[in-house]
């Protein structure tokens, strides 16, 4: 520990971080690959669902906002880092640090609760990406069998409901999530990446072609509307999971607000392209992911096919990090000859219970929206504000009540959306379970009833 702020300020880490370290560039390419997974492919529903004026603005803002949050909660690892004297520190590390180091006893005996809740979060948050994940590739696969357009729960010919498909693809995501080192995906997930960029090009050809009017396009919506976009747009932006391991992988960790900024201007642009120009494209006949909404020919058949396999992939990446962090906690239960055998049957066991959740909630956007909201409100506004505050709460020069009420006002729209739009999104969820279907209709995938077509003898 640092005895004094003079000792703390002095104090260099670099020489603690051995191995191979990355340089600003591959930094900011880390970071925007975090952020930019498959939630970027259904910002076009979130444009559609709440109106392209509010999105575009409120694109631009949560951006920033999520940018500033992440600046200061890195700052506030750094520090702590430079204070405890170690060479880096996860997210969970820098939380529990942050509450353990304050010299209040009573705010200090919650450090290990305040980890545990930011392990909370974090496993949902990315447990529940992964069934988003697992419905993403079941719509693709299901389009792609019954080779239509229209994308309803129900089999069209006679092929089964969509949940069906959930179930079947359950053993092909327990194989892949068994694998235990993460270097045999990585490759895979830089592919991913570049299938994404190529879908976010083909977006933009759509958007000139089916739309160079840019006609049709809906204003604004109600508000409810808007928080529903909300939940989506910080799940489509947010990069909570990785800010903190590229910044401990970074060769001059004190040049990371380079990253931060530049990363964030990458990912505020590339989630507008991908969104606007989506809904531009095929305006109130969103689909996500994106690739639903091409047409059914040759070339985007492929592409349809390449965004299932390397979603699939990505699921597994996903995967690794909350895995790793539940079976933190399991591991010491067994004995060292049983924990590798242990291992694969968690992996195997947390898998079915993702799937099972995407059987019960079969709606991508409406999952999307809810962890947004539930989740990434705590990881992306409340908890950076709230780490920065007990980590230089006691510096000198640093007035506390500005501090605190900086705090105070930036995490309120974290609380506002954690209550409100967690409600809404979650509203939406319990509304794709139990929506009754009234006899002759059929019900999309995000929950909304449609009639179903006539009989051919009917209509001729």
């Amino acid at each position: 520990m640092s005895r004094t702020l003079a000792e703390e300020e002095a104090y260099d880490v670099r020489p603690l971080r051995k191995g191979v370290r990355s340089g600003i560039l591959f930094s900011i390419m880390n970071l925007a690959k975090g952020a930019l997974g498959g939630g970027v492919l259904a910002g076009h529903v979130a444009y559609m669902t709440a109106g392209y004026l509010p999105a575009i603005i409120l694109n631009l803002i949560y951006g920033v906002y999520m940018c500033f949050n992440f600046y200061i909660l890195v700052l506030s690892a750094q520090r702590l880092c430079r204070r405890c004297h170690v060479a880096s520190m996860t997210y969970p590390d820098v939380g529990e640090a942050a509450f353990a180091l304050f010299p209040n006893p009573k705010v200090a005996r919650w450090s290990t609760c305040y980890r545990k809740w930011i392990d909370v979060i974090t496993c949902l948050n990315l447990f529940g990406s992964c069934a988003a994940y697992q419905l993403m590739v079941a719509k693709t696969i299901k389009q792609l069998a019954e080779d239509t357009q229209e994308s309803i729960l129900e089999g069209r010919h006679g092929l089964p409901h969509l949940r069906a498909y959930i179930a079947f693809m359950i053993v092909p995501f327990i194989i892949i999530c068994l694998i235990t080192e993460i270097k045999y995906l990585a490759p895979f997930s830089i592919a991913a990446n570049v299938v994404i960029a190529l879908a976010i090009i083909i977006t933009c050809v759509y958007a000139h072609k089916n739309n160079p009017g840019f006609e049709n396009m809906v204003v604004a919506n109600s508000f409810m509307d808007v928080i529903k976009y909300t939940g989506m747009a910080v799940f489509s932006m947010s990069c909570a999971g990785v800010v903190i391991p590229v910044e401990n992988n970074m060769k001059e960790p004190n040049k990371f607000g380079i990253v931060l900024f530049t990363g964030y201007i990458f990912i505020i642009g590339a989630v507008f392209l991908a969104s606007f120009f989506g809904y531009v494209a095929f305006l109130d006949k969103c689909e996500s992911p994106i690739t639903m909404n091409f047409p059914l020919t040759m070339g985007p058949k492929v592409l349809k096919g390449f965004i299932a396999v390397m979603i699939y992939v990505t699921h597994a990446v996903n995967f690794f990090m909350p895995f790793n962090c539940v079976f933190f906690y399991l591991k010491p239960k067994f004995k060292p000859e049983k924990q590798y055998k242990m291992e694969l049957l968690f992996r195997a066991i947390i898998v079915i219970i993702i799937s099972l959740v995407a059987i019960a909630f079969p709606s991508v956007d409406a999952l999307m929206g809810f962890l947004g909201c539930f989740c990434l409100s705590n990881m992306a506004f409340i908890c950076p504000n709230t780490i920065y505050v007990l980590v230089h709460y006691e510096r000198p020069g640093k007035n506390k009540k500005w501090l605190i009420w900086r705090a105070v006002l930036l995490s309120l729209f974290g609380v506002f959306i954690l209550f409100c739009g967690s409600f809404v999104s979650g509203k939406d969820l319990v509304f794709t379970v139990f929506k009754k279907k009234p006899e002759g209709t059929t019900t999309t995938e995000a929950g909304a009833v449609v009639a179903e077509p006539p009989p051919a003898e009917e209509a001729t």
